[in-house]
């Protein structure tokens, strides 16, 4: 059996999978919007959002666990479960994700890959990497030749003003301002020493 590390609340993490025996998790458009609605339910009052990217049989988020202060301070905490811990929360979006699928296309079974993948975040350089690398990540599968193209990442979000839960101002001031965020994603960049890092 596979051991994982938990969660830990404050830290930054590097979360992925992919469906399972490489089996397509979006089929269609619907199936991403989806994915989104039931991530804000389940993710959104856990952690902060920094970047994230859906693509036919995998994804990747980039998240910060919130504290349990944190967690307590939020408008929906009469809807927390408090004692449910993280790595939980992330189990219940992918359970109700599955469930949706397996119906909405007559399948059943597991969908991901178990457990999901996680990569711990320890310092900002390497944080303003894996934002790029997630944001990449269309370009690197062929989908798309920049990451403003693709629509289901949140690199569109980082560069507009429209209303987000992203945290967008957090990760702008990573890379000092929009513009700088814009420059460094305009680089090219070699990733295979975090590809090697993940063991996809």
């Amino acid at each position: 059996m596979q051991i994982t590390e938990p969660l830990e609340s404050g830290k930054y993490y590097h979360i992925y999978n992919r469906g399972i025996n490489s089996e397509n998790i979006f089929k269609e458009n619907r199936n991403h919007e989806y994915f989104l609605i039931l991530y804000n339910k389940h993710i959104d009052p856990i952690a902060e959002t920094f970047a994230w990217c859906l693509l036919k049989n995998h994804f990747h988020l980039l998240v910060r666990i919130k504290t349990l202060e944190e967690i307590l301070c939020t408008k929906n905490e009469d809807k927390i479960k408090k004692n449910i811990p993280p790595h939980q929360s992330f189990g219940n979006l992918f359970n109700a994700y599955t469930k949706a699928i397996n119906k909405g296309y007559n399948r059943h079974g597991a969908l991901f890959e178990r457990p999901f993948k996680r990569k711990l975040i320890d310092n900002e350089s390497y944080l303003r990497s894996v934002i790029k690398y997630i944001h990449y990540n269309p370009v690197n599968h062929g989908f798309c030749e920049h990451p403003i193209e693709y629509p289901w990442s949140s690199y569109i979000t980082c560069v507009s003003e429209k209303p987000t839960k992203l945290k967008r101002e957090k990760v702008i001031s990573l890379f000092k301002n929009i513009e700088t965020l814009k420059a460094f994603h305009n680089q090219g960049e070699n990733f295979d020493s975090i590809e090697n890092s993940l063991n996809l």
